[in-house]
């Protein structure tokens, strides 16, 4: 490989110029100056407080799993660098975004802490800011570098769930 295209390798990447989870971040802070407002309460403390417990699980299996998948493969998290593999085990072989979908999980069970329906409402105009911003340009990016595999990998696997 030249040095040029060794370069431009570097510097392709799907263009999200700003960390995904700050807009899950951005959500929850709203939606907790909204409850301060109008206060919504969820209640039922036992149940909720156990689903909490468990959503936290799943994140942090979701999440450590990923991580751990992208370290083992030698690529990055970042959404703004290059991507050097293509991550399909693990949880990639039930949904195509287990980070980005263990955010919103994450951000569920928190909330589910603070008896506030707030941040879980403003979790779907996340969620949909998400993807236009930051997965249709990663798979755009995903399938110019990988063609046909990423491809495939769209074909058997389902964006979220």
């Amino acid at each position: 490989m030249t040095k040029v295209a060794a370069v431009n390798e570097h510097r392709d990447s799907p263009g999200v110029r700003f960390p995904p989870p700050f807009i899950y971040v951005i959500a929850a802070v709203i939606g907790v100056l909204a409850d301060r407002r109008w206060r919504l309460a969820i209640g039922a403390d036992p149940i909720r407080l156990a689903l909490a417990w468990l959503l936290l699980v799943v994140w942090t299996m979701l999440t450590a799993s990923s991580l751990w998948l992208f370290w083992r493969k030698r690529t990055s998290i970042i959404p703004a660098r290059a991507a050097s593999a293509l991550v399909i085990a693990g949880p990639y072989r039930f949904t195509r975004n287990p980070m980005y979908l263990g955010l919103a999980i994450l951000t569920t069970a928190v909330r589910l802490w603070m008896d506030t329906w707030w941040p879980i409402l403003l979790l779907a105009p996340a969620l949909i800011i998400v993807h236009r911003f930051v997965i249709a340009p990663e798979e755009r990016y995903l399938h110019r570098r990988f063609g046909a595999d990423y491809d495939a990998y769209t074909r058997q696997v389902r964006r979220w769930l």
